[in-house]
C-alpha cells in the first residue's frame, strides 16, 4: 500500500490509523499547490480529485475519502481501532466519521482561504460553535466512543487540530481543548505528528 498525504491535512488520519495498527505502507508527500509527489509524479493522474488522502493498494486500486480509507484500513488487522462489520458499533462509527467529514472537516475548511469575507466568517463560526458543542455534549469517555480510541478519534483530532493552525479561541470547549491533548500524547499520534514534521 502507499498512501499520498500532504502534512497536516486529512490525510493525518489515515497516518494515524497505520501508526496505531502498525501497518507496513509506503508513504509519500504531495504538494497541494503544484499536485507534484515528492518522487516528482504528477498526483492528479494519481488521483483526479486532486486531493489527499490516496491509498493506493497492492493490486492497484484505489481508494479516496478519509471515512473509506481509515475503515479499509481499520479491517485489516483485528486490532480494535474499527468495530466489526455488522456491529452497531461499527454503524455509530460510521455515523461519527459522517458527521466529522461533513459537519466539522467542511466546516473548517473555508477558514484556510485568506480572502474570506466576512460575513461569511460570522456564519460558519456560529454554525462550528453548535458543532463544538454537540461535540462536548457526546464526548461520554476519554475518545468520541467512550473508552476505546477508534478511527473516528484519528479523523476528529486532525480536523479539530487544525483550530490551533487557524489561531481559534477554543477556550469555551474545555473539554474540546482536553480531548485533543488526550489523543495527541498517544504514541502513535505523536510518531505520526513528528513523521509529517508536526511535532
Amino acid at each position: 500500500m502507499k498512501l499520498y498525504y500532504a502534512p497536516g491535512a486529512c490525510s493525518l488520519a489515515p497516518h494515524i490509523v497505520m501508526n496505531e495498527m502498525d501497518l507496513p505502507c509506503e508513504r509519500e508527500k504531495v504538494d497541494l499547490g503544484t499536485h507534484k509527489t515528492e518522487g516528482g509524479k504528477d498526483f492528479m493522474a494519481i488521483n483526479p480529485k486532486g486531493y489527499v488522502p490516496a491509498l493506493v493498494l497492492d493490486n492497484g486500486v484505489l481508494l479516496t475519502e478519509v471515512a473509506a480509507i481509515v475503515q479499509y484500513l481499520g479491517d485489516q488487522k483485528a486490532t480494535g481501532i474499527v468495530a466489526p462489520a455488522g456491529t452497531i458499533t461499527r454503524y455509530q462509527q460510521m455515523e461519527w466519521l459522517s458527521f466529522i467529514a461533513t459537519e466539522i472537516h467542511k466546516q473548517l475548511g473555508p477558514f484556510f482561504r485568506p480572502n474570506l469575507p466576512a460575513d461569511t466568517r460570522e456564519q460558519q463560526m456560529a454554525l462550528l460553535k453548535r458543532r463544538f458543542d454537540y461535540l462536548v455534549s457526546h464526548i461520554k469517555g476519554p475518545f468520541i466512543g467512550g473508552n476505546e480510541f477508534s478511527v473516528a478519534d484519528a479523523y476528529l483530532f486532525t480536523v479539530l487540530n487544525w483550530t490551533r493552525f487557524l489561531k481559534f479561541d477554543m477556550g469555551a470547549w474545555p473539554a474540546l481543548t482536553a480531548y485533543m491533548e488526550r489523543v495527541q500524547s498517544r504514541p502513535a499520534v505523536k510518531k505520526t505528528l513528528a513523521e509529517e514534521g508536526l511535532a
